[in-house]
């Protein structure tokens, strides 16, 4: 750093190697930007890592997949402090798979290490299709592929550790699914019970159980309610 001399200079001396430790060690400042640090790909790996382990169960194996993330924490103690991604690791009994998951594997850690914005793997990951077509796995959700699956779960650590927002819905869309489903129940309870005391389209008043059941049935007609048949 240049500093600008404004006075004459009347003397001057070598300053000692401890004397330049010694201001260098001040200089530093508690919110001086350049000792926070951050996620590059030359950061050495501690000797102990936070992880989490998420189990997979898809209907394209008889085993489930274990896929486990390593965090690292930067800036530890500090208001400066970040929980990132730095390795996954993916484990089954079923090793079909096994070649292209350990390669899957190498290649995420190596763009988490990098540092950046690691956020578009999600979306990169999620959009690959199986040729063969996808599954709905548990809740609904449809996975294109296993592919598919393992960015779900990368997405998932994301917004757990605060790399992604998740997606909460404001009070008025709130309202508005809380309504639609209690309508849907309603109609599905409604249904249900049709269902139960229900009986084929079409069918007659038995003047006997004054029940729409009459059917014909081995050419003559007979109520599906009480049993009472025109035959006798």
């Amino acid at each position: 750093m240049a500093i600008k001399i404004d006075k004459k200079i009347v003397d001057y001396e070598v300053a000692s190697k401890s004397e330049d430790k010694t201001a260098d060690t001040a200089q530093p400042q508690a919110g001086d930007p350049s000792n926070i640090i951050q996620m590059h790909e030359k950061l050495e790996r501690p000797d102990m890592l936070l992880g989490s382990t998420y189990k997979v169960k898809t209907p394209l194996s008889e085993h489930a997949l274990y896929v486990t993330i390593n965090d690292v924490i930067l800036n530890e103690g500090t208001e400066h402090e970040l929980r990132r991604p730095f390795e996954i690791f993916i484990n089954s009994k079923n090793m079909d798979h096994f070649q292209w998951i350990v390669a899957l594997t190498r290649i995420i850690s190596a763009v988490f290490r990098k540092g950046g914005d690691i956020t578009f793997l999600v979306e990169e990951l999620r959009s690959v299709f199986d040729p063969r077509g996808g599954y709905f796995k548990k809740g609904g959700k449809f996975m294109p592929s296993l592919v598919a699956e393992i960015g779900d779960v990368i997405e998932h650590h994301l917004k757990s550790i605060g790399m992604l927002n998740s997606e909460n819905l404001d009070n008025h869309q709130k309202a508005f699914i809380a309504q639609k489903r209690e309508e849907y129940s309603a109609s599905q309870d409604e249904q249900n019970n049709q269902n139960d005391n229900a009986f084929p389209a079409g069918a007659q008043l038995c003047n006997k159980c004054n029940t729409k059941a009459m059917i014909q049935m081995d050419g003559c007609l007979t109520c599906l309610n009480c049993g009472e048949s025109k035959c006798g």
